[in-house]
């Protein structure tokens, strides 16, 4: 278990003090895949490098199973380190190694003999998917599979813990997709704690089971991915969760339509759409004058608005035909913007 209590990190600019971490407090067990988002200078790289010491805090403690880091020796901190290893936006290789190389290298460091650390090294750059690429250099490779041996050389040392600083935002969609799996794959094969740092709501979506969301140094809100996505209660998140704007914005015809709002808080995503099935089961047709949904893990998460003409009755029947489907919830918009 990782258990950041009350984090504060102070950087003295020419400019004057720069207060990048206000008391940050997480917890992650162990075996999570944990997302930490934010926008730009919201504070999450300088968190993620607090968490092994790569920056010291100047308040607060960072304990990993129990241990306070800022008590270990620097010997004893270099040994916890091969147990928190990190991957990268810029994937940091050692350009003048072959793969192959590469992912020895914390192998060597950690004294291991030359061929025992070559075996260890195939055997992940088998595990990456990229077993033919042992002697090629990363000059030669593709970002995706540039990141595949940076993933790779983190796992040289059996880590307890991954972490991920921006590791996807230099690849295209599909990339990203593909090294997510992989991730996934890691985390599900050997039980690692993948912690996740990213400004991207898509990869939190994608992979992430619990989420902080970081603004100006401070987490403003955390949980479970599909609830924060559901029901977003800061600014920060309303901002990650609704890119486009005020989800209240709604182009709806005020003198013949009801609204109602409809929360997807973790429904089945499978079969037929459900206002569709209401249209085709009830006869009740409903205007979506405003949506944000979408699919995590086979579950659908985000909010509709629905018009509904007919008067008051039409209503209370599409609202009670809504209701019978498990984890959605139901309510009358009593004001909105048109």
């Amino acid at each position: 278990m990782i258990e950041l209590q009350n984090l504060t990190k102070i950087f003295h600019t020419a400019e004057g003090e720069v207060e990048a971490l206000k008391k940050v407090s997480i917890t992650i067990p162990d075996g999570e895949i944990y997302g930490i988002i934010g926008m730009s200078g919201a504070g999450k790289s300088t968190l993620v490098r607090c968490i092994n010491l790569l920056e010291r805090p100047d308040e607060g403690t960072v304990k990993v199973d129990g241990q306070d880091l800022a008590q270990l020796s620097e010997r004893e901190l270099r040994k916890m380190r091969r147990n928190i290893t990190m991957i990268f936006q810029g994937f940091n290789l050692l350009m003048q190694r072959n793969c192959l190389r590469n992912v020895c290298y914390p192998l060597e460091l950690a004294g291991v003999k030359r061929a025992e650390a070559r075996k260890k090294a195939m055997e992940l750059l088998e595990l990456v998917g990229l077993q033919d690429k042992a002697l090629a250099y990363p000059a030669q490779l593709s970002g995706g599979q540039k990141q595949r041996v940076a993933i790779a050389r983190a796992l040289a040392t059996n880590p307890k813990v991954l972490l991920c600083d921006e590791a996807t935002s230099a690849l295209d969609p599909t990339t990203t997709n593909s090294i997510l799996e992989l991730i996934r794959d890691i985390n599900s094969r050997f039980g690692i704690t993948v912690i996740i740092i990213t400004h991207q709501m898509s990869v939190v979506e994608n992979v992430c089971r619990k989420v902080a969301i970081l603004d100006r140094g401070e987490v403003v809100e955390h949980g479970d991915v599909g609830e924060i996505f559901a029901h977003p209660k800061s600014q920060a998140a309303r901002k990650l969760v609704y890119p486009d704007g005020n989800e209240n914005a709604l182009v709806v015809n005020a003198e013949s339509e009801t609204l109602i709002r409809v929360v997807f808080n973790g429904a089945d995503a499978a079969g037929k759409p459900i206002i569709a099935r209401m249209a085709l089961d009830a006869g009740i047709t409903a205007n979506i004058a405003y949506a944000s949904t979408k699919t995590i893990h086979g579950k659908a998460y985000g909010s509709m608005i629905l018009g509904i003409a007919g008067g008051e009755d039409q209503k209370n029947r599409a609202i009670d035909y809504l209701r019978e489907t498990p984890d959605i919830i139901v309510e009358e918009v009593s004001d909105y913007v048109s």
